[in-house]
């Protein structure tokens, strides 16, 4: 490592709290899929900023309109009308199928948080005072704010935290009768990932989420989609995973790719949902801000006019293909997951982790989520070169750890 990552790595241990534990790497520039480090090294990125870069790093159309936006107006607050926000709550709902609302937020941990106060606002209204339980799934996550983590179906990320709020109860995913037997009249949502993302890129089966849609009608309840991770187009041909399915939400909770980077998140609801909240139920200092806003209005219309949802479907196929190929041929991988290009190789052994930091040697950033699954979410640019080259470089990375073992 050089003399500046050096200086900047101890400064960050001194003043920055230690919630992460980085990859030792110093990026400084970015173009298309990508990145560049301190000393001039280029590498391929597979993470995107954890799924939020979809246009690519540095996109012209994003930076131009976050010039243009900032060098007239920042913020004002939510308190004065100002350009850009309504305009872009217009075309969500659009790329939604109309009927929406949108309520403005800067992560997507807020925006889980923004979809279960609504729920339940909605749940007291046309239920009764009692109807504040949501129902989520085991392995899923929402967020790290107090109440997405009572949301998130994974303990160990919990137990430090208690006591957390109540009103949560989680069921496996894909197991409708576990759900079915917990949907009763205090229930006023339930709330999924149409594909788990941080819990290991688990999808959830299609007739489940028939299912479940039909129970939610049938019993009074909301269903809420968080479609943080798999939204604007990751996961192929449609922006959101759900539309491919033809299973229509109440809610749906958008951020990461929502600006190509900028921290915005979204609550989408549809119809007379969004007039559960009244001034004053809930807020943002920051949300819906016009240079956030400028700068996802950019990055949607880029998303649409170069077409990269058929391009993800294309190169996600070729990924997946390519990564159940090297699964035969090395027998490390037990299973290829996901949709588009949101996916995951189930390893047979905990390497993931050496895998990631090997790759960085090679010039491939890369993600592991615990010690055995490798997850891909590059920006939608990606192309089948750039593809072909992961999965030659990780074929030697799996011989070269056979061969060291």
């Amino acid at each position: 490592m050089g003399e500046r990552f050096d200086t900047l790595a101890a400064k960050d241990a001194a003043f920055v709290m230690p919630t992460y534990t980085r990859q030792p790497i110093l990026f400084v520039e970015g173009r298309g899929m990508r990145l560049y480090d301190d000393e001039g090294r280029e590498y391929l990125d597979f993470v995107s900023g954890i799924g939020a870069v979809n246009l690519g790093h540095a996109h012209p159309a994003v930076t131009e309109a976050v010039c243009q936006q900032a060098s007239r107006l920042v913020h004002v607050s939510n308190l004065y009308y100002v350009e850009q926000r309504a305009e872009l709550a217009e075309e969500l709902s659009a790329l939604l199928g109309g009927g929406w609302k949108a309520f403005f937020c800067n992560s997507g941990a807020e925006a889980c948080e923004g979809a279960i106060k609504l729920a339940r606002r909605w749940g007291t209204a046309h239920k009764g005072p009692d109807a504040t339980y949501i129902i989520t799934a085991e392995r899923s996550f929402h967020g790290r704010t107090l109440a997405a983590l009572a949301a998130t179906g994974q303990p160990s990320k919990q137990e430090a935290f208690a006591p957390l709020p109540t009103g949560f109860t989680h069921v496996p995913v894909n197991d409708f009768a576990a759900l079915e037997a917990q949907l009763g009249r205090t229930v006023c949502a339930v709330m999924l990932e149409v594909i788990q993302g941080e819990g290991g890129v688990y999808p959830c089966d299609l007739e489940y989420l028939k299912q479940v849609r039909r129970l939610c009608d049938e019993r009074g309840a909301l269903l809420i989609f968080d479609e943080v991770q798999t939204g604007f187009w990751r996961t192929g041909e449609t922006p959101f995973a759900h539309q491919a399915l033809g299973v229509r939400p109440d809610v749906v909770a958008l951020a990461k790719a929502l600006a190509n980077g900028l921290p915005a998140g979204a609550v989408m609801a549809n119809g007379t949902v969004a007039e559960a909240f009244a001034p004053g139920d809930h807020g943002s200092t920051f949300g819906g801000g016009p240079v956030i806003c400028a700068a996802a209005r950019a990055t949607i219309a880029a998303l649409r006019d170069e077409d990269l949802g058929a391009r993800c479907a294309r190169d996600g196929a070729h990924l997946r293909s390519g990564l159940e190929q090297l699964a035969r041929e090395t027998g490390a991988i037990s299973e290829v997951r996901g949709r588009g290009l949101m996916l995951a190789a189930h390893f047979n052994a905990p390497i993931a982790a050496g895998l990631v930091a090997a790759g960085l040697e090679r010039g491939l950033v890369l993600n592991n989520i615990g010690t055995d699954i490798m997850r891909f979410l590059p920006p939608l640019v990606c192309g089948k070169a750039e593809i072909d080259t992961l999965l030659h470089v990780l074929s030697e990375l799996i011989e070269d750890r056979d061969g060291a073992s």
